[in-house]
């Protein structure tokens, strides 16, 4: 009977708190956007680099305002395959060309990564051979906690020697205030919380 009891209170308990997280929600929820932002903000550097991974061109148009602000006179465009048979480069520059800004500003970058860590690689060697001391690392403001943490790793792993500051490009449909309301919001945070914590286990 006891036991029974504690049952029937456990339950009630549960179901409590399942409905105060879902009362709450627009409380709590926005933690878990938020935290995959970090934005340092422009500062002068030897180069900015876009990193792939967006279709929308966002990100090479936020590292082409870096140079008309000044504080950078290059952009390495990251450029994976898998595009229609194309690099990503090659299709992201055009672009940024289309919307106005000279084609020698951009440095394309074609490689084969199929992950951050593994693009993080190939750019910080591609840097190291080009005598880059400092950089802007552009990417998508959901995708600045990752890309950051790994790419400060990776410097501190090879030696040091590189500066860089994180910068927040707008994403497509990231809300980070209310992103559980938008399907694509839904899929980049979910997307970002499932590598985040694999990258913790090495995975």
């Amino acid at each position: 009977m006891a036991l029974r009891s504690f049952r029937v209170r456990f339950l009630l308990g549960f179901l409590l708190l399942l409905a105060a997280l879902c009362v709450t929600r627009g409380l709590w929820l926005p933690v878990f956007g938020y935290a995959l932002i970090h934005d340092d903000g422009p500062a002068k550097a030897d180069i900015a680099i876009v990193l792939a991974g967006d279709t929308y061109g966002h990100r090479i148009l936020k590292a082409a305002e870096m140079v008309k602000q000044g504080y950078v006179p290059a952009v390495l465009v990251s450029g994976p395959a898998g595009q229609y048979g194309q690099y990503e480069s090659d299709l992201a520059i055009p672009f940024a060309v289309r919307h106005g800004y000279p084609a020698g500003w951009f440095i394309p970058f074609p490689n084969s990564s199929l992950s951050t860590h593994e693009e993080a690689i190939d750019i910080l060697a591609e840097l190291r051979r080009r005598n880059v001391h400092s950089f802007l690392l552009v990417t998508s403001s959901y995708h600045t906690a990752r890309a950051a943490r790994t790419y400060r790793s990776l410097a501190a792993e090879s030696g040091g020697g590189l500066t860089f500051r994180t910068v927040a490009a707008p994403a497509e449909f990231f809300l980070p205030d209310s992103w559980w309301r938008v399907r694509e919001s839904r899929k980049f945070v979910l997307s970002e919380w499932t590598k985040t914590i694999a990258a913790v286990f090495g995975l």
